[in-house]
């Protein structure tokens, strides 16, 4: 569970600051640990009085029982003797021998590894990862091109800058990309995240991998033409004749990905019956293409068991955190559909073996993610607007709920006029269009001139 913010002064001004304190990161009883110290979210001051910002001088001690890792770091700046380090790690220590069960107890224990740096400290953990200093510095090489990127005075300076650093455009560059352009949108960075999206499309056109990925899209999209074309009448017969007609080895690889279902047993039995009926040219064609799919599906199986393997990795931690909520919700960005079907099936286990201890906790995690999943209170007022029984009913909404018809809600509503003024058809809100469009409009206006009150005061 992460800690509470604690109140100290700034170490420039001396103005009184909050900020998240933090000596002990014990991954094994709180998964979110690693992510707080490896992304500056504990120890990190930033002053409203005079600007500063910057990592806290604060003794470290960090755990994880799995890797059988205890490492410390005592900063310099501090001046702390040798046993004055022990008497403050001495109990942190303490604290995490007694977290652990009696077997999980290891000779490790006794021998923290100190850092004179906490850089050394990060490699560290990273290393233990797989990840080595060498990765670590690609990948601030990639953080700084991206920041070089961004500050190009003109397009013409960015496509200079492309092409002398052509060899770092790689899958591993645009994956950081993305991410930091995600993060930028969630944390409300509009105008950052604006260049990025400028250039992302620069990047696709000017790169050799950009170009590349671009193509597997415009595959991907055809794939899913000719799918859909099919229809309900897609056999596997007809799958087969499809995958002959591949025009490409990406357009094949992106059928293949659609469909992996389809190629079962069944399937290649069939694709084995044509090529023996088959000979010359044609007979070998088919051989090639039943050697390429077999491979296909073996990568896209592989994946997906590391997937999994990921996915029941995650819920164990979540589990064994001692605020499963507070970790779900930490790890909230790594949850997809695979760990959804891995917690449906720990919850049926749980249930088949009536395990009243496992239960709870995975109800917690089920909790934090409906929470998540459920549509923003905008929405449900809006919902509830647009379902009042009459014009009357509507108007009193309107009055009793003026608190809550914030620029935001009209943003919301503003969208979705424009959507069904236009013919679009997502999200679909239910009743009679003209009927939807009227209080549409009615609602959208009242939002707006209350938000507009309320910014005049």
């Amino acid at each position: 569970m992460p800690p509470s913010r604690t109140q100290i002064n700034c170490p420039r001004c001396r103005q009184p600051i909050t900020a998240q304190v933090e000596q002990l990161f014990d991954v094994s009883s709180d998964p979110g640990a690693k992510q707080r110290l490896l992304g500056g979210v504990s120890n990190y001051a930033a002053c409203p009085h005079c600007g500063y910002a910057g990592a806290l001088s604060t003794p470290i001690v960090y755990h994880d029982a799995e890797k059988e890792l205890l490492l410390s770091f005592f900063p310099p700046e501090l001046g702390m003797a040798v046993n004055e380090q022990e008497k403050l790690i001495g109990p942190l220590i303490t604290q995490v021998a007694n977290r652990l069960p009696p077997e999980k107890r290891k000779a490790y224990l006794l021998r923290p590894q100190n850092f004179l740096t906490y850089q050394s400290l990060v490699e560290r953990i990273l290393g233990a990862d797989g990840i080595t200093p060498e990765m670590i510095q690609a990948q601030q090489q990639r953080v700084t091109l991206v920041e070089r990127l961004l500050a190009a005075a003109t397009p013409e300076a960015r496509k200079e800058l492309i092409k002398s650093e052509a060899k770092l455009f790689d899958a591993d560059f645009f994956a950081l990309f993305n991410r930091l352009l995600e993060g930028a949108a969630a944390s409300g960075q509009e105008g950052i995240a604006k260049q990025m999206d400028e250039l992302q499309r620069l990047l696709m056109e000017e790169t050799e991998y950009g170009r590349q990925m671009s193509g597997q899209v415009k595959e991907l999209e055809q794939a899913v033409k000719t799918l859909q074309a099919a229809g309900k009448g897609l056999t596997r017969e007809k799958l087969l004749e499809i995958l002959v007609e591949a025009p490409n080895e990406t357009r094949l690889g992106a059928l293949v990905s659609l469909t992996r279902p389809g190629l079962d047993y069944q399937f290649f039995q069939s694709l084995t019956e044509r090529i023996e009926s088959r000979k010359g040219a044609e007979r070998t064609k088919l051989e090639a293409l039943r050697e390429r799919l077999l491979e296909m599906t073996r990568q896209i199986d592989q994946r997906m068991e590391e997937e999994v393997k990921r996915a029941q990795s995650l819920l164990e931690n979540l589990l064994a955190a001692e605020d499963t909520q507070g970790a779900t919700a930490e790890h909230i960005q790594e949850i997809g559909d695979i760990f959804i079907q891995v917690l449906n099936q720990a919850l049926q286990e749980a249930n088949r073996r009536n395990d009243t201890a496992r239960m709870p906790k995975l109800q917690q995690v089920v909790a934090v993610l409906q929470q998540a999943s459920a549509p923003p209170p905008e929405y449900e007022l809006l919902q509830a607007m647009l379902e009042a029984p009459d014009e009357a009913a509507l108007d009193k909404l309107l009055v009793e709920k003026a608190g809550l018809l914030t620029p935001e809600f009209a943003q919301l509503v503003g969208g979705l006029l424009a959507q069904q003024e236009a013919g679009g058809k997502e999200p679909k809100l239910g009743g009679d269009d003209k009927v939807i469009l009227g209080r549409l409009d009615k609602i959208y206006k009242t939002a707006l001139k209350v938000s507009m009150k309320k910014s005049l005061g």
